[in-house]
């Protein structure tokens, strides 16, 4: 097992999953029913789970995994009001309402005044909000970089294809901590 630790906790994941040793894949052929195609996909994404926890490292030290995420999407739409917030994060308003105020006192995020709207409070990331998020996002973005450096430039395409299909159909927005676009098409060119 590897742990990485955190004053929140720690994830702990086995060492196959967070080794950077590259898995052999299956053939295209033998992928063609559904539970092959889900098992492939799994696997993948163990092996993404494992570079955001690495990735995460420290961070964890500083806010919970939740109070990232809600972080992280204010970082790639900008302020938002609290209620928008807790639908793009799929939380109850009064959860996210808790969330925001741990946030607040803690420094990440910001209360602002909507400019269209002075009545209107939006929450908006702080400097050292954004600090932090960019932090752990050029953290992932070495490693991912690192990984695709293993493939040919043809199989970078295909997981490049594969990552924005799944991205689409998850319903997550393009963002700045989806570097992955970037990283494939850098070192394809």
């Amino acid at each position: 097992m590897t742990v990485i630790p955190g004053s929140r906790g720690a994830l702990a994941y086995p060492a196959e999953v967070t080794s950077p040793t590259p898995r052999p894949s299956r053939s295209k052929g033998n992928a063609s029913s559904r539970r092959e195609v889900d098992a492939d996909v799994l696997l993948g994404s163990r092996a993404l789970l494992a570079v955001v926890a690495r990735s995460l490292g420290s961070a964890l030290d500083e806010v919970t995994l939740p109070q990232f995420r809600l972080l992280v999407v204010l970082s790639s739409r900008g302020p938002m009001r609290s209620g928008d917030l807790a639908d793009a994060t799929g939380v109850h308003a009064s959860t996210l309402s808790r969330t925001a105020e741990r946030l607040v006192k803690g420094g990440w995020v910001e209360r602002v005044t909507n400019p269209d709207s002075r009545r209107e409070i939006l929450l908006g990331l702080s400097p050292q909000g954004a600090q932090l998020v960019a932090e752990v996002t050029a953290r992932r973005s070495r490693e991912i970089s690192t990984i695709l450096k293993r493939l040919s430039p043809g199989e970078q395409q295909e997981v490049r294809a594969a990552f924005a299909a799944f991205a689409r159909a998850a319903g997550e927005v393009a963002s700045s901590d989806l570097l992955l676009l970037a990283v494939v098409e850098d070192d394809t060119r």
